[in-house]
């Protein structure tokens, strides 16, 4: 896994993304470009034999972070990488002094709630009609453990 912040990744990421999600969730290559000129934006990418499987992008501000996206590609599901991801993203966050981490998923998105209530974070509130798909978002929070 390596941490990356620069946009030079973004057709990666893009690609990535793409292959995850349904295209009308999809993020763009532009999109990814932007993200990374935002302060405090970077993500870890997975990868499997040197070829990118997934990653995860978070925004940090002080002692706060936010996961804006998590996507590893369908063949690469259930062999742990969101899970090892997160690992990862939460060792690199307390190196930084982060104390939370909040994220928001679809409640259309079962697999990826069970990952997020199995890995400590809990609800903290509901964004309706969040998703383009019109779906609602819950918003879920955890604390960062010291390593």
């Amino acid at each position: 896994m390596t941490s990356e912040k620069g946009s030079v990744f973004s057709p990666v990421f893009a690609t990535l993304h793409a292959t995850a999600f349904a295209e009308t969730a999809r993020w763009t290559e532009d999109a990814f470009t932007q993200l990374f000129a935002t302060p405090g934006t970077e993500a870890l990418l997975a990868s499997v034999e040197e070829e990118p499987v997934g990653f995860i992008l978070v925004r940090s501000v002080l002692d706060e972070a936010e996961i804006l996206t998590l996507a590893v590609v369908p063949e690469w599901r259930r062999h742990g990488i969101a899970r090892k991801l997160l690992q990862r993203l939460e060792q690199e966050l307390d190196q930084k002094q982060v104390r939370k981490l909040f994220l928001e998923v679809s409640t259309t998105n079962t697999p990826a709630k069970k990952l997020y209530t199995s890995t400590g974070f809990i609800t903290a509130g509901i964004r309706k009609r969040y998703y383009e798909d019109g779906s609602d978002a819950i918003v879920m929070a955890r604390e960062i453990t010291k390593a």
